[in-house]
């Protein structure tokens, strides 16, 4: 599938705009602009008046001016002062100044005796009215060549406000008109206007009012940009679902058993996620869903009754962790819950070895292992099952699109679910896994007790290791989670390592350590002696992060808390109050505290909802930093926002779904419309998707 030729002048090189050489053309990179079609998406980022005023006594300096003068005598320097001209507009008499100028040139630029229009910032100095370097020197009859609100565009080294407008210009003026793309409802109930002229508007705006990303020029660039992106989405989940699926219907048997032995009732969110996820399992389509639920909502049990669905059926499961450790904190959880439905569930990890392995790969060939919970070691070439109906994957963001639909290969057409313990802005579940159908766990389960959550200045730190101690004596755990001191797991480790021999002293053999830089084994060793109660405080980097599940852990203590991202923190103080005693998370901090880190621990004291959280995450940080832009698989826009354009993600994820259930090669009018678009913005992917297809 090719380029639209009507596209190709977009698609030229950027030196066939006007203005534009080899040299800015390289320092044009650094803004994104490699097209000129990149250049139709780098709008102005701010404007400045300069609508004509009739004198400079008509604004309050500094300000920036407009007025026609009377040009009077030049002042060359004397010494290493400044170049004056003496100007005169309707009312008051001012100098121009300049640095380092040739006096020639200003003798053409501003003849004695001739008019011009001069525009620049006007200041006070030693009570005479000044304008250095003015942006604008104009002849009468150019005046008009002027905007009264003139953009400004964001620039890097190289490149002049001058030369980034003219070549905007020149890529706007080789713009064609192309087909429309949106819904006409849509784009009527919005009152949008045809993507040229959106263009045209973005980039002259009148007043500060057209710079406004509620504008209906910029709105609707926005909302192509997310429609875009939607719709490569859309086309990667009909191409997971067009998989022919099998229909896995369950009868209800196991999972009455395992809810018969639970000494609480499931939340009716919990309810409610088994059965979207059931739903999902009886179609004939392949499903593609994310179970997002916050630390301790019990994301768990869903995902294992949704595995009892798929046995069922007569068919397998399997789980797969990121980790090790997780894979086998899992199957502990899970063994009593196997056990009460009667299926027998294993565990497979790089550690199993030679005839271990061996008769594990047979029993899960066979079909008598029902359930298989590992790592990513369950995608070896030699791990075959005899009816993989179901894959659970676990921590979400360790996994993009593509891995998703690698992870459906392995068995014939299996049903894919994620589970993510990490709440996400609305906004960012469509852009980031808006391929996926999504079940939300808001409830937590009851007899969960709230964690009471101080704050303590890093110079009260002995009140603290009193209050450890006191609950050592009680038999409780503690995690004593150690800053982030920067990057470098290096200098981490050795913060890590002064704070363990300081605990050491004081608790002796009880206090133990974990960090990223220990070899696996050692590291699985120190958690399974802190599980097992054999150490009552566990000093940690921030690896124990992710899922660890210790119910007699009743303290976290976080050092220098406010080097922690807001998510983190949350995070971290999910891994206490999992049993039935009450639980704190003491954050310390040192003062005095940046606004932003003030703002982080009072959110973190104030409430334990993952997603209320999240939401104040992304308007402190940005949706780049909140799930890490490398590795996030979110689409870098150019004018849409994900923070303040929520609402329209969620109507161009319904308006490309809507377009591609009538239209599923996009061949229509509007479907061809759509590929341009694609092309447009760079959606190679979806591209690739439809040749496939």
């Amino acid at each position: 599938m090719s380029r639209p030729e009507i596209l190709f002048p977009l698609f030229a090189s950027l030196e066939t705009l006007d203005g534009v050489g080899p040299k800015t053309a390289e320092a044009l990179a650094a803004l994104g602009v490699q097209r000129p079609k990149d250049f139709l998406y780098l709008l102005p980022a701010s404007g400045v008046d300069r609508s004509r005023k009739n004198s400079v006594r008509d604004v309050i300096p500094p300000a920036v001016v407009t007025v026609e003068v009377t040009v009077g005598s030049h002042f060359p320097p004397k010494g290493k002062g400044p170049y004056r001209v003496m100007v005169r507009d309707a009312a008051l008499e001012f100098q121009l100044i300049y640095f380092h100028a040739r006096g020639d040139s200003l003798q053409r630029l501003l003849p004695t005796g001739q008019k011009r229009l001069v525009s620049g910032k006007v200041e006070v100095f030693d009570g005479i009215a000044q304008m250095p370097h003015p942006d604008h020197v104009l002849r009468p009859e150019e005046a008009a060549s002027l905007a009264a609100f003139e953009p400004v565009y964001p620039l890097t080294a190289g490149v002049t406000q001058k030369q980034v407008g003219k070549a905007a210009a020149s890529a706007l003026a080789r713009t064609p008109a192309l087909p429309e793309w949106i819904d006409p409802a849509q784009k009527a109930r919005e009152n949008w206007p045809d993507w040229r002229a959106a263009l045209q508007t973005a980039h002259s705006p009148k007043s500060p009012a057209d710079l406004a990303a509620t504008h209906p020029a910029r709105a609707r660039l926005a909302y192509d940009e997310m429609f875009a992106h939607q719709v490569t989405l859309a086309l990667a989940r009909a191409t997971m679902r067009r998989g022919k699926g099998r229909a896995s219907q369950g009868n209800g048997a196991l999972q009455d058993r395992v809810l018969a032995s639970l000494p609480y009732a499931p939340t009716r969110a919990q309810t409610r996620a088994v059965a979207e996820i059931a739903a999902d399992l009886a179609s004939a389509q392949r499903m593609n869903r994310l179970l997002q639920g916050d630390v301790g909502s019990g994301k768990t049990l869903v995902a294992f009754l949704a595995l009892l669905i798929a046995v069922e059926a007569g068919g397998q499961g399997a789980l797969m962790a990121p980790t090790e450790i997780l894979a086998r904190q899992h199957v502990e959880g899970l063994m009593p819950l196997a056990a009460a439905a009667g299926v027998r569930l294993e565990v497979l990890t790089g550690r199993d070895k030679g005839g271990e392995r061996a008769e594990k790969l047979a029993a899960l060939g066979d079909g008598r292992i029902q359930i298989l919970v590992g790592t990513h070691a369950v995608f070896q070439k030699d791990v075959h099952f005899q009816n993989l109906r179901l894959a659970v994957v676990d921590e979400q963001h360790r996994f993009g699109v593509a891995q998703r639909m690698e992870l459906g290969a392995k068995g014939e057409a299996a049903d894919v679910l994620v589970m993510t313990a990490t709440p996400i802005p609305r906004s960012l579940a469509l852009a980031s896994y808006g391929d996926m159908d999504v079940s939300v766990l808001d409830e937590k389960p009851a007899g969960r007790k709230p964690i009471k959550t101080a704050l303590i200045p890093t110079n009260r730190l002995d009140e603290v290791t009193a209050h450890l101690a006191r609950a050592i004596a009680d038999g409780k755990q503690a995690y004593w989670v150690c800053p982030l001191v920067e990057e470098s797991e290096v200098v981490d480790l050795a913060s890590a390592e002064v704070r363990f021999a300081a605990l050491r002293a004081q608790f002796g053999g009880k206090v133990g350590l974990v960090h990223g830089q220990m070899p696996p084994a050692e590291k699985d060793a120190a958690m399974a002696r802190f599980v097992a109660g054999e150490t009552s405080v566990l000093v940690a980097t921030t690896v124990i992060e992710v899922g660890v599940n210790v119910p007699n852990a009743t303290i976290m203590v976080i050092e220098r808390a406010e080097t922690f991202g807001l998510a983190q923190l949350h995070q971290l103080r999910g891994r206490v109050g999992r049993g039935a005693e009450s639980s704190t998370c003491l954050l310390l901090y040192q003062a005095p505290l940046s606004e932003s880190a003030a703002r982080r621990l009072k959110v973190i004291r104030e409430t334990e909802d993952g997603f209320k959280i999240s939401e104040e995450d992304l308007s402190m940080r940005g949706a780049g930093d909140l799930i890490g832009t490398a590795q996030s698989g979110l689409p870098r826009f150019r004018v849409a926002d994900l923070e303040t354009q929520s609402a329209l993600m969620a109507v161009a994820q319904s308006d490309a779904r809507a377009l591609l259930a009538i239209d599923p090669d996009l061949t229509s009018a509007r479907g061809q419309a759509a590929r341009t678009l694609l092309w447009l913005l760079d959606q190679d992917r979806a591209i690739r998707l439809i040749s496939v297809g």
